[in-house]
């Protein structure tokens, strides 16, 4: 389990703390040297970095030829940066690497609740925080490159705790990373179409 305190002073304030947790659990990694590599639905094996100077080395090696996932939070290292040398070694920081990872998955959200309208129901928001970690998974939701996108602002509305995201785990264990940071030649296009019909959900 995620600490506490390490949640409190590093965590998107957006995010109530139960949601950081699932999304670390749902998402992320317990090891906050965790680097994963993979282009496509291909997981390439690297040196499991014993310190933070050698995860550096592992994520500077990749990025720009495949998807680079880091840290606790597992975010695309590579996302918004021109050169592997930019990259500095708080990306496996735990709590910069929070602190970006869960700003970056409030803009996922906001992004997945304003595609389903910013429904105002509670029941509503285990199935956009679904949607949300599966579009944080693959890179896109509805065609759109998330983690590219202008981040839609505003607070993230009914964030109902807790909730069951096994399915997600299961549903998505073998979905392609699709990252902005990776080539276009290897880039998948299969991501998601709409997983989830909430039509029937009353709600603005």
């Amino acid at each position: 389990m995620l600490d506490a305190a390490l949640i409190q002073e590093c965590a998107d304030p957006s995010l109530k703390p139960a949601v950081v947790e699932q999304f670390i659990d749902a998402a992320g990694a317990p090891d906050p040297l965790t680097v994963t590599v993979k282009s496509g639905s291909r997981a390439f094996l690297v040196p499991v970095p014993k310190t933070a100077d050698e995860a550096l080395v592992v994520i500077r090696e990749n990025v720009g030829r495949a998807v680079v996932r880091v840290g606790l939070t597992q975010f695309p290292a590579g996302v918004g940066v021109n050169d592997a040398s930019e990259l500095k070694v708080d990306l496996v920081d735990p709590c910069e690497n929070l602190r970006i990872g869960t700003r970056m998955f409030a803009k996922v959200l906001g992004l997945v609740a304003k595609w389903y309208g910013n429904p105002k129901s509670d029941e509503v928001f285990p199935q956009i925080f679904e949607d949300a970690v599966y579009a944080w998974k693959t890179g896109e939701f509805e065609g759109v490159a998330v983690f590219q996108a202008e981040d839609p602002g505003g607070a993230i509305a009914n964030q109902v705790v807790p909730f069951e995201h096994d399915a997600i785990k299961k549903v998505d264990a073998e979905a392609p990373l699709q990252a902005d940071a990776e080539p276009s030649k290897d880039i998948s296009l299969e991501a998601a179409g709409m997983r989830i019909d909430l039509s029937r959900i009353g709600g603005e």
